[in-house]
């Protein structure tokens, strides 16, 4: 009996201390905070424009080197991506090419995307042409090697040159979500265009030199 009395209380004495600390180490790690977003890139601003000949959807040749001392602009594009319908239907370049080339820029489309992909069907881009009063040559690269040295990812792109052949802007045409022309949730809408070749005319140095663009992957050949 006294042996069972000692026995209980051991084991009330040791169920009385206190539980030993956890090791740190074994605890799960706190939640990692949420990398911020990396700046936009481009590997063309700031540095010459590549020079390019393609050929245009109505069959002529057209060379970036033949606008040499003027101002020029880019726009990737794909007939067939919603995005660049909108923005053609209801969004920054509804009119956007036609005001400037009054005012004396080149302005270039070019459909990266190869033969198979959404887009390349020449009908399709004619139509587009004819639906949207595209004046300006639309040219055809379909090895996307244009697009490639440009950066283009998606349409659509725009590329501002300025006169002296450098680039100095590269991304989206605008800051809507989805290419429809409306402000962003916070904020006002910015053409992105209007603004570089505001200050390419003004003679003072791009605000904003390079947008993170949005829209369709340009359909370049797998």
């Amino acid at each position: 009996m006294r042996t069972v009395v000692l026995l209980s209380l051991a084991l009330v004495a040791a169920c009385s201390k206190s539980e030993p600390a956890k090791d740190p180490a074994a605890a799960p790690p706190p939640a990692a905070a949420a990398a911020p977003a990396a700046a936009p890139t481009s590997p063309v601003v700031g540095k010459p424009a590549p020079d390019f000949t393609l050929d245009a959807v109505d069959g002529s040749k057209v060379a970036l080197a033949s606008f040499k001392g003027k101002v020029v602009v880019l726009e990737w594009w794909n007939p067939q991506c919603p995005y660049v319908v909108r923005a053609h239907t209801k969004g920054a370049l509804v009119g956007t090419a036609a005001k400037h080339t009054a005012g004396g820029v080149v302005w270039l489309a070019i459909n990266s995307g190869a033969e198979g992909k959404q887009g390349f069907d020449v009908a399709a881009n004619q139509e587009a042409i004819a639906a949207w009063s595209v004046t300006h040559p639309v040219l055809r690269d379909v090895t996307g090697a244009v697009g490639k040295a440009y950066g283009a990812t998606n349409t659509p792109t725009a590329v501002v040159i300025d006169a002296t052949g450098t680039v100095v802007y590269a991304g989206a045409v605008d800051n809507s979500p989805d290419g429809e022309g409306q402000a962003p949730t916070s904020g006002t809408l910015v053409n992105y265009i209007d603004a570089a070749l505001a200050d390419v005319a003004a003679g003072r140095a791009v605000a904003t030199p390079i947008t993170r663009p949005y829209g369709c992957s340009v359909k370049y050949a797998s």
